[in-house]
């Protein structure tokens, strides 16, 4: 009893004084943009719907007080003086079946940027206080109405740029990847349980609840299982930040002018001037869904211009970070040439791209048969959507859908990969035949890991604070 008072009084510690008062505390923001045709007040807490009767006159007369759940009303919102602010519909929703799971409501008006902070300032001096940035969704999560990680997933949602990160962010938030982290926990319970039971009789060494085998094999398809989340962080990174994909070459093969192709705009100065490009220039566009971040490198070449020199170093220094190296030609090279790029390109995939076919009365072909090759004019733009294809290809990204579980929070991936390690310490102490206390404690350290991710357990006030703070105010 002791220890779960302890747990108790740990929880109030490590929980914003926001979120402790927030069932007698009424929030209110603004849940969208000013400027557009409708805007959204939102308001969240045990008397919201008291407060927001103080400032809406119905126009039957009948109060918000007296109103169910998930219920529409039409009236005006009054200031302190009684003058009307705006015509609005009012949505109630009572707890526990809001957003919150606490007593809302939602203000809908006309979207003008003074109407709004005139309905806000209203709802403040009937009680209310401006929300913080998550406040609600952080509401949410510590009223059980989703765990931590679906609350991340909210955020991600907001941020969604491309089809991909869209549908990560919408699996993560219906709870697909909580349900993957279930499962591992409900077996590895079960493994403690039978650990722990063996250590209950520990007097009786000739007593063995736990299959050692069966055990190992447990915690072999466990690992795999968690490996396979692990991995899929490259990807997870690559949708959200986009794959980053460098084009390389000599001066003067087209590498500006592909870009703008690449880029459906004129985003680098093209000229056939030699060494033109002197930095980086790296800007984003979206193939089939993913976002892929292109950066035009100065022309590799013998150059005694410092700033060139520069630049040159810094093409070595993108093609060193990118996932895709796009090398462009615009004549047959050497086969010293080619085995220098495949070097200076190792571990990444390499594309060779023959520009300005429009210019040879023949097709070229490269001396490396082993070298994906596409034959284009970035000037007339041909062929381009062939390359388009290859280098979606060479992202090797996985189908995607609302079902996908992939890890895209470097925070769950930490956790994964401390829970992997705890796990491999189990398979190896079940090798070794080391005592049941042993394995029982990285057990609990493995489960310990997976709970960090959802907030199963006891969740440090500086991990909710540095979750929350990045979201918008109104969510």
């Amino acid at each position: 009893m002791s220890k779960q008072k302890d747990k108790i009084s740990q929880t109030v510690l490590s929980t914003p004084l926001s979120i402790l008062s927030g069932g007698g505390e009424p929030i209110c923001s603004l849940a969208t943009q000013p400027g557009g045709a409708i805007g959204v007040i939102r308001v969240s807490g045990e008397k919201a719907i008291e407060v927001t009767d103080k400032v809406f006159h119905g126009v039957r007369g009948k109060h918000l007080t007296d109103a169910k759940g998930n219920t529409l009303h039409y009236g005006e919102i009054l200031d302190k003086e009684g003058n009307t602010i705006d015509d609005v519909l009012v949505s109630v929703f009572r707890a526990p079946h809001s957003y919150t799971g606490e007593n809302s409501t939602e203000i809908s008006c006309h979207g003008s940027a003074y109407i709004l902070n005139q309905v806000v300032k209203a709802l403040i001096d009937a009680g209310c206080r401006q929300a913080q940035p998550g406040e609600y969704t952080q509401r949410a999560y510590m009223n059980g109405k989703m765990d931590l990680s679906q609350a991340e997933a909210v955020a991600d949602l907001i941020a969604a740029s491309n089809r991909a990160t869209h549908q990560v962010a919408l699996s993560q938030l219906k709870g697909h990847f909580s349900s993957e982290l279930s499962l591992l926990r409900e077996q590895l319970l079960k493994m403690t349980s039978l650990l722990e039971l063996e250590l209950d009789f520990s007097d009786h060494e000739e007593l063995e609840f736990a299959d050692r085998t069966e055990l190992k094999a447990l915690a072999e398809t466990i690992h795999h299982k968690i490996k396979l989340l692990t991995d899929s962080f490259e990807t997870g990174k690559a949708l959200k930040k986009g794959v980053p994909v460098a084009i390389v070459g000599k001066t003067n093969v087209g590498k500006s002018t592909l870009l703008n192709c690449l880029l459906h705009e004129e985003k680098a100065i093209v000229s056939n001037i030699h060494g033109t490009t002197r930095d980086v220039i790296e800007d984003t566009t979206e193939i089939k869904g993913v976002t892929f971040r292109f950066i035009d490198t100065a022309g590799i070449r013998h150059t005694e211009d410092q700033i060139e020199k520069l630049g040159i170093e810094r093409a070595y220094q993108k093609m060193d970070e990118a996932a895709i190296v796009l090398w462009v030609v615009d004549e047959q090279p050497m086969v010293e040439e080619c085995a220098e790029m495949q070097r200076l390109a190792k571990g990444k995939h390499l594309i060779a791209i023959f520009n300005k076919i429009d210019s040879k009365e023949t097709e070229p072909k490269l001396l490396n048969d082993e070298l994906p090759t596409v034959f284009i004019s970035a000037k007339l733009k041909q062929n381009i959507t062939a390359l388009e294809e290859a280098i979606y290809e060479a992202a090797d990204i996985p189908e995607i859908n609302e079902n996908s579980v992939i890890i895209t929070s470097a925070r769950h991936y930490e956790a994964l990969t401390h829970a992997d390690e705890s796990i491999l310490r189990v398979i190896e102490a079940l090798d070794f035949g080391l005592s049941g206390d042993l394995v029982s404690e990285d057990l609990r350290i493995c489960l310990h890991q997976l709970a960090d991710i959802t907030g199963g357990q006891i969740t440090p006030h500086e991990v909710l604070g540095n979750i929350f703070k990045h979201f918008c105010i109104g969510k």
